[in-house]
């Protein structure tokens, strides 16, 4: 049960990471479609910085796990966001 609550958490802060980049994508791109604004911003070298602005939708799935008192999932969503920022600062370097 510890497992899938886990489990459950990366999911949801997988999901929620991936609509937040679509949001701040959509929000920074003055009007381009989202593969645009991706292929803009590898290119410029600000990914790493719209994927992190992404995972702002990871501390809203958190506190609604710690508030519902799910800790493992609000354990999983912080797994993955420490995923995502170690992602991205490896991105950042290379």
């Amino acid at each position: 049960m510890i497992k899938k609550d886990i489990f459950i958490g990366i999911f949801v802060g997988l999901i929620a990471n991936a609509i937040g980049l679509f949001f701040s994508a959509t929000l920074l791109g003055n009007g381009d479609d989202f593969v645009t604004v991706i292929q803009a911003a590898a290119n410029e070298g600000f990914l790493g910085k719209l994927i992190s602005l992404g995972a702002i939708l990871n501390l809203i799935a958190f506190f609604i796990f710690i508030r519902k008192k799910q800790d493992y999932r609000a354990r999983g969503v912080l797994l993955i966001t420490v995923f995502i920022a170690v992602f991205t600062f490896v991105f950042k370097l290379f």
